[in-house]
């Protein structure tokens, strides 16, 4: 059974640009190494500084806990953000060509 995670936050707007450069190395990374049992999006909103990420694991041990990438994302990500990423489970009800 597929894990959904979906996280929502918003950047300093002075911060979005080094926000959106350390999503783009995880997600080089990730087509590097291919990992397996994920799949991840990453988006950017129209405001240019709020944020969606959407990951979908296979089990409850998601393979970004091992990415080099994401923990340096990770890494003092409060100094970028205004307030505290809000973190979801979710539930698919239908998806047409999305992931």
């Amino acid at each position: 059974m597929s894990r959904i995670v979906m996280v929502r936050y918003q950047t300093r707007p002075e911060a979005a640009d080094l926000n959106q450069q350390l999503v783009e190395k995880v997600f080089a990374e990730l087509n590097a190494d291919d990992p397996g049992g994920l799949r991840y999006l990453t988006l950017r909103l129209e405001d240019g500084v709020s944020f969606v990420h959407v990951a979908i694991t296979e089990n409850e041990d998601s393979p970004l806990s091992g990415s080099p990438a994401f923990a340096e994302f990770q890494r003092g990500i409060g100094d970028r953000v205004v307030a505290p990423p809000t973190v979801s489970s979710a539930t698919l009800v239908g998806s047409y060509r999305a992931v």
